[in-house]
């Protein structure tokens, strides 16, 4: 244990002496605080001072961006990456599940994204299930293990679905009656599925709640029997679990809010809301957050009547607006998908800006840490050789809580090597394959081969 505790030691003093990194000249785009011709002093992994005139510390490594744009990491809400599994459809309530059990830090779509200038994700079950799992959220630390790349401290995040893809788990198949069918197949199934499920959460916390006071009370009682499927709910209600909720169609967007508010949670975000446009007062009034696609529509019937102005019509109307991916390519250009909201709706830059960071920081309940060029906030920024709505517009560096995580010029130098080592394992690969054709099957078989 005191070696342990020594090599963590050394391990924080190595990270505490790690020489502070100053990016200047660039064109400093805090999303927050407006934006302007300076630099951006980061020192420990956080950004220590931004601004005009920045005195250099002697010992700094220094980014010339001259002509080049820096801007918060890029946050998406919305993603399967990174894991192994995103639906357990034997059931329309696995609440117990959770991500983090089984995400996958290899998933090269987490290179991909970094490249794309990405830094936090919330990974997160599918929509097969009414009541999904718990996701959680990773910041892409390229190289990291499983525990690596998890955002300590961030809130886990409650998987909520409506619609078309909980209920068709219900429904007779395409071919014939589906043998893995299971209730809800309807969209009215699907808000008894939410009512019942709380409504057994809200009778295990009276429960819990009364053993806790008879044993401050001094009573000898035995505590109530766990439910690992309704304690997720119930940290939902006690805000201790954020809610996210997988929609589409007005109506329900409207039942989902109704739900929420007659069991005392508030939902974090509406994922998707294609039709959120329709009903923004009601999602402004109730708090909501909405994550949606900035262009996306017509790839099934609930999605048709989605518009390219959902985004900007619900943040007039005061809803806290983002964009998500939820799709490993789509998320390697956020930023572009930004800019189609700033074409379609009309909203400026820094809104536009706003969508893919601190809106999107805000509904992950990660606000005051991500999201913003300001101090005091981890230093995951992003640099552009163009002004990041441009279309033209290409990441140059990226670096996660200090660390330069991706840099084009290395990437592009490293290229030939790694084409190289990856020919010669192939080459290795075949010729292991002859050899063992040779000897008539996998290297050894033959000896272990019973006779």
């Amino acid at each position: 244990m005191t070696r342990l505790i020594c090599i963590a030691a050394l391990a924080a003093a190595a990270a505490a002496a790690a020489p502070p990194i100053v990016v200047k000249n660039a064109t400093v785009l805090t999303v927050t605080k407006g934006t302007f011709k300076g630099s951006v002093l980061v020192r420990d992994g956080k950004i220590a001072e931004v601004g005009q005139n920045i005195v250099i510390p002697a010992d700094a490594a220094v980014i010339d961006a001259t002509g080049e744009y820096v801007m918060p990491g890029i946050i998406d809400p919305h993603s399967h990456i990174a894991s192994d599994s995103t639906n357990e459809g034997g059931t329309s309530v696995s609440s117990m599940t959770h991500i983090t059990d089984v995400l996958d830090p290899e998933d090269i779509s987490i290179y991909r994204a970094l490249a794309g200038g990405v830094t936090t994700v919330c990974t997160m079950h599918g929509s097969a299930n009414t009541i999904g799992g718990i996701g959680c959220v990773i910041k892409t630390r390229w190289g990291k293990d499983a525990d690596g790349i998890l955002l300590k401290g961030a809130m886990p995040v409650l998987k909520l679905a409506l619609g078309e893809n909980p209920k068709r788990m219900g429904q007779q198949g395409d071919y014939g009656p589906n043998p893995n069918a299971r209730y809800p197949g309807s969209r009215m199934g699907v808000e008894d599925v939410l009512r019942k499920s709380f409504t057994d959460a809200q009778q295990y916390q009276a429960k819990w709640r009364e053993y806790e006071q008879k044993k401050a009370r001094g009573e000898d009682v035995i505590p109530p029997r766990r439910d690992l499927t309704l304690e997720p709910l119930v940290a939902a209600m006690e805000g201790r679990m954020l809610v996210h909720v997988h929609c589409y169609r007005a109506d329900e967007i409207l039942m989902m809010l109704r739900v929420a508010r007659d069991f005392g949670f508030r939902v974090h975000a509406l994922i998707h809301v294609l039709e959120g446009y329709k009903v923004a007062k009601e999602i402004a009034a109730a708090e909501a957050g909405a994550t949606t696609f900035s262009d996306w529509w017509a790839y099934k019937m609930e999605a048709a009547d989605a518009i390219p102005y959902n985004a900007a019509l619900m943040l007039k109307k005061g809803v806290d607006v983002s964009l998500n991916s939820d799709d490993a390519e789509l998320m390697r250009h956020l930023n572009q998908e930004a800019a189609k909201v700033v074409k379609y709706g009309g909203v400026t830059d820094d809104q536009a800006l706003a969508m893919i960071t601190i809106n999107a920081a805000r509904q992950l309940g990660l606000d005051k840490r991500i999201g913003s060029i300001e101090p005091g906030k981890d230093a995951d920024l992003v640099i552009y050789d163009k002004h990041p709505l441009s279309n033209y517009a290409k990441v140059q560096k990226v670096m996660i809580d200090g660390q330069i995580y991706f840099d084009r010029d290395r990437d592009i130098s490293e290229r030939a090597a790694r084409e190289e080592a990856k020919k010669k394992l192939l080459e290795k690969e075949k010729e292991q394959q002859k050899q063992e054709k040779k000897r008539g099957g996998p290297e050894g078989s033959a000896e272990r081969r019973p006779s």
